[in-house]
C-alpha cells in the first residue's frame, strides 16, 4: 500500500513540475524585464513530495557571468514569479517556494560533441569502407 502512494506522489509531483516548467517559462518570456536575464530554458523542474518546493534546472546561453547575472535576475524576480504560478495554477492550494540551480548538462553535451567531432572520421569516411566491403 504505502509503494502505491510513493508512485502515486511521484506521478502527481512529477505532472505538477511539468506544469509548473511551462508556466515559468511563459513568464520569464511575457512577464520580465530584467535586463539580467539573458537566454534562458528551463530544462526541469524536481517538486518535493508536499508539492510546496520546486527545484527549477535553468540553463543558460553565454559566458559564466551572464550565466551568474541571469540567475541572479532570476532569484530577485522569485517573489513575481511565485506569485504569477499561484494565479496560473489554481489546482494547488500553495505556490510553490522556487529554487534556481544552474544546469550545465547542455553546455556539456555541447562540449562533449565538440570533442568527438575532433576524434572522430569526418565526410563518411567509415560508412565508404563499409560500402566497399
Amino acid at each position: 500500500m504505502l509503494t502505491a502512494e510513493v508512485v502515486m506522489t511521484s506521478y502527481r509531483a512529477d505532472q505538477v513540475g511539468e506544469q509548473v516548467r511551462e508556466e515559468i517559462m511563459s513568464i520569464i518570456r511575457r512577464e520580465l524585464k530584467d535586463p539580467r536575464i539573458g537566454f534562458v530554458s528551463i530544462t526541469g523542474v524536481r517538486m518535493a513530495p508536499d508539492l510546496r518546493q520546486a527545484r527549477v534546472r535553468v540553463s543558460v546561453l553565454g559566458t559564466p557571468e551572464q550565466q551568474k547575472a541571469s540567475i541572479k535576475g532570476l532569484e530577485s524576480a522569485k517573489g513575481l514569479i511565485r506569485h504569477e504560478l499561484g494565479r496560473r495554477l489554481q489546482n494547488l492550494k500553495f505556490s510553490p517556494e522556487l529554487r534556481f540551480e544552474l544546469d550545465s548538462s547542455i553546455e556539456y553535451a555541447v562540449h562533449i560533441s565538440e570533442l568527438l567531432k575532433e576524434v572522430l572520421p569526418q565526410d563518411g569516411v567509415v560508412g565508404e569502407k563499409e560500402e566497399s566491403s
